[in-house]
């Protein structure tokens, strides 16, 4: 890769990004909304590319919201095939990069062929050990949180053994470690109910780059920057 880091120490185990400004990106350009789709779907697999290239273990990428479902009907079609294309045509890329891939969400919200494509594209590289990519698809941290106590409630365990460990055992992807770094681009400063649990002690990075703009360099600099950073967890 172009870009590396001169301290291979202190990378962060898990990133997660929110690929914010790519509607504005395309407004910028006299473009509809769905071009500045398009081309974030690139940045994303140059970032999966440069994340595996640093060894990042855990890359998390928030790909569609609950709460994107309010956006236009047509936008919204756009954004499902374009997932649907993406998750068998970069099978390749996937295997060539030996990254695994895994979906966060409520895949029952899904049209039945993203599902299938998520299972698929799932059982293709399960075997892989490097970088992990989460595609965090039909995704919201408030549901995931619910889903997980409906599933504890259902299996009856008493409320006085309920623990931490309980509730995040019960999350889409149970062994996910928290996230060390949440990097947001687009300028916009909120986490728009991003993995509220697994970043309640993730470093957080704002730019005002927007998503289609966000390159591979960037992402090298967000990871340095992660390494200067001290990490008390609340201790002094």
């Amino acid at each position: 890769m172009k870009d590396s880091l001169e301290n291979q120490e202190n990378v962060p185990v898990h990133v997660g990004i929110i690929m914010d400004g790519n509607g504005r990106w395309a407004k910028q350009r006299g473009c509809i909304r769905t071009n500045g789709h398009s081309e974030g779907l690139k940045r994303a697999k140059e970032i999966a590319k440069a994340a595996s290239d640093l060894k990042i273990k855990y890359l998390t990428l928030y790909v569609f919201s609950t709460e994107n479902w309010k956006r236009t009907q047509q936008e919204v079609g756009f954004l499902m095939n374009l997932i649907h294309g993406h998750l068998l045509g970069e099978l390749n890329f996937y295997k060539e990069n030996k990254i695994r891939v895994k979906l966060i969400g409520d895949i029952s919200g899904l049209p039945k062929s993203i599902q299938q494509d998520i299972l698929e594209c799932e059982k293709e590289t399960e075997s892989f050990t490097g970088t992990t990519i989460n595609l965090a698809i039909n995704y919201g941290g408030r549901d995931e949180i619910i889903r997980s106590v409906r599933k504890i409630v259902s299996s009856s365990v008493k409320a006085e053994d309920i623990q931490e460990s309980t509730i995040s055992q019960n999350f889409d992807f149970p062994e996910l470690p928290d996230m060390d770094l949440l990097i947001r681009t687009g300028g916009e400063k909120r986490l728009s109910n991003f993995m509220l649990w697994h970043a309640a002690y993730a470093e957080l990075i704002f730019c005002d780059t927007l998503w289609p703009d966000y390159k591979e360099n960037e992402f090298v600099g967000h990871i340095k920057e992660f390494q200067k950073r001290t990490r008390r967890f609340g201790a002094v």
